[in-house]
């Protein structure tokens, strides 16, 4: 089962850039296709992008062109870099695989605000 570890969110301002970065255990992790999903007040989580063993990805329409997921595969890593952000954007922001399996991270809080 891999175990999830988020961090890098926080305050920025609407036209900003945050980088999200992923711990992930297991040594299966290179095999696993990851994504980075989130969940704002009253709604719903959502997945927003992913990231396949091949490197590969794709994305929600509501972040394409502005949102870029990578990995690490040597580190059991995944980014997220987030720029041109929007105040709607404002969630927690958690990884996973996907689909999504096992117990879910704290998250990591990113809140864009003037």
């Amino acid at each position: 089962q891999v175990q999830l570890m988020e961090s890098g969110g926080g305050l920025v301002q609407p036209g900003g850039s945050l980088r999200l970065s992923c711990a992930a255990s297991g040594s299966a992790f290179r095999f696993n296709v990851m994504g980075w999903y989130r969940q704002a007040p009253g709604k719903q989580r959502e997945l927003v992008a992913r990231i396949f063993s091949d490197f590969s990805t794709n994305y929600a329409g509501s972040v394409k062109g502005r949102f870029t997921i990578s990995r690490d595969n040597a580190k059991n890593m995944v980014y997220l870099q987030m720029n041109s952000l929007k105040p709607e954007d404002t969630a927690v922001y958690y990884c996973n695989t996907a689909p999504a399996s096992g117990t879910w991270g704290q998250g990591t809080q990113v809140t864009v605000s003037s």
